[in-house]
């Protein structure tokens, strides 16, 4: 009996070793996503570089904007160089998870169906989906669109909030879909649609920055709130704490507002 007894309490003891051994193994593997970022000494962010003031081009072709500004400055407090990778937005998510791109920082948007995917920093703008049309517009409320043709730009929140609203959604005559906000905001203005559904914050700084008041307006209903973090893949947890801690004191000393406020003109991160 006794023999048996030490049989077993050896298999006990061995079988308890490999899974403690495994486990070690998952926390080493986990642990290098940051140490490979700092090996590699750059972050190549993943973005659609037609997304103002998130992230686009300038006047001399250059990608700037609010996100750009922060991943710069995470960047150099992480000790390494940041690398702006455009990357068709319907797609970028695969492009983070083949590790084409290190991180998705473009406004995007938090969901459940994305938490699914990949892994998020903890949030650091506020946003909704609006409602544009045109000015001069008989358009006030959702219940006006019956029948009517709504954009939205591919693999954007937009459609999720489509689905949200089922009774504004279900009325529409077509969704008709985008590479980006511009040209449906062109098809808008050329009368091909009748609204576009995209980010608030977007929406309001082309707006703003194009001097198009007398082209847009923003209706009063919106299509739901939600928030902004930077997508990571799920696996690289090492790196994402480091993130989270360097976002967190940006905020903390100040230095997010200030980014904020050279693009919004107040501090809008939270």
């Amino acid at each position: 009996m006794k023999k048996k007894l030490s049989v077993l309490l050896a298999l006990i003891i061995a079988i308890t070793g490999v899974i403690f051994t495994g486990c070690g193994k998952t926390q080493e593997t986990e642990d290098k996503s940051l140490e490979t970022i700092k090996e590699k000494g750059e972050i190549i962010v993943g973005l659609d570089d037609s997304f103002p003031p998130m992230g686009f081009r300038d006047e001399a072709g250059e990608i700037v904007g609010l996100d750009i500004d922060l991943a710069k400055e995470a960047g150099k407090r992480m000790g390494v160089s940041v690398v702006f990778k455009p990357v068709d937005w319907d797609g970028i998510i695969l492009s983070l998870k083949n590790k084409e791109i290190d991180v998705i920082w473009n406004g995007l948007t938090i969901t459940d169906e994305r938490k699914e995917q990949i892994g998020f920093s903890a949030p650091y703008l506020s946003n909704s989906q609006i409602i544009i049309v045109q000015t001069g517009s008989q358009y006030n409320t959702k219940a006006d669109f019956e029948g009517k043709i709504v954009g939205i730009q591919l693999g954007s929140t937009a459609q999720a909030a489509l689905d949200n609203n089922a009774d504004f959604a279900g009325k529409l005559s077509e969704v008709k879909k985008y590479s980006n906000n511009v040209e449906a905001l062109l098809d808008l203005k050329a009368g091909r649609i009748d609204a576009v559904v995209m980010d608030a914050v977007v929406g309001r700084y082309y707006i703003s920055s194009n001097k198009a008041g007398d082209t847009y307006r923003v209706l009063e209903e919106d299509l739901g709130k939600e928030s902004y973090g930077v997508g990571v893949r799920q696996e690289d947890k090492a790196f994402l704490a480091e993130l989270d801690k360097v976002l967190s004191e940006m905020k903390e000393d100040g230095t997010a507002a200030e980014i904020s406020k050279k693009w919004f003109g107040e501090d809008i991160v939270k």
